[in-house]
């Protein structure tokens, strides 16, 4: 991988403080290896550029750490390429991570790469509906979509998942409302535990991270 990409993956961990392993550098970049040359054959990202991958798909993926301190299993629901799990699990290896999407390709992709990783990754070719015991998928410690960005329906839907205690994740972009994000949480049960706003260093996009837990 090239420089721009080191460059990018340091700069996004120093600016957040992530406390992530120097052991987990190498998968980290292995994943993103793999990713841009599974991409090439089959559509998993519209980000190629090296640098770009490091900050809004690996640096994206672990602002989550410090919401999953306490988390020992994630389930990452319409995770198309493992996207915040396999991350999540190169940096957590004690966090038991299961990964849902409904395109077989990329449920392929992550089976693949977990096992060339070997991070503790189960990928499921199943699409969430809410219904966890129909469908095979575990409830959580920690529940998460980057793919639902829209949290009127996330939050429903991710309730249903959440193991007792666990906590629910929304990765939401700069328009976050939350007066709106409570009141969801309220309709399904749940507390707004923390609303995070975050600024990505190069490309400074914006970036949101909303938590509730049951009340």
């Amino acid at each position: 991988m090239e420089r721009a990409f080191h460059e990018a993956l340091r700069r996004g961990l120093a600016a957040f403080r992530l406390d992530v392993p120097p052991e987990a550098l190498p998968l980290l970049e292995r994943y993103a290896d793999r990713l841009l040359a599974w991409n090439r054959k089959v559509n998993l990202t519209r980000i190629t550029a090296p640098e770009e991958v490091a900050e809004k798909h690996l640096v994206d993926s672990l602002l989550l750490l410090p919401a999953i301190a306490s988390a020992r299993t994630l389930l990452d629901v319409g995770a198309g390429a493992g996207l915040p799990g396999v991350p999540l699990a190169c940096v957590r290896r004690d966090l038991a991570v299961t990964c849902c999407d409904s395109v077989a390709k990329k449920v392929a992709f992550v089976k693949a790469v977990a096992a060339e990783l070997g991070v503790d990754v189960r990928a499921l070719a199943v699409r969430a509906g809410g219904d966890p015991e129909r469908e095979r998928l575990p409830r959580a410690d920690a529940v998460v979509s980057r793919a639902l960005a829209d949290p009127a329906a996330w939050v429903p839907l991710g309730a249903a998942y959440l193991a007792e205690g666990g906590v629910l994740l929304a990765m939401l972009g700069r328009d976050a409302d939350r007066p709106r994000l409570e009141e969801l949480g309220r309709a399904s049960g749940l507390a707004l535990e923390g609303l995070e706003t975050f600024e990505l260093p190069l490309s400074r996009s914006a970036r949101a991270i909303a938590r509730w837990r049951r009340r």
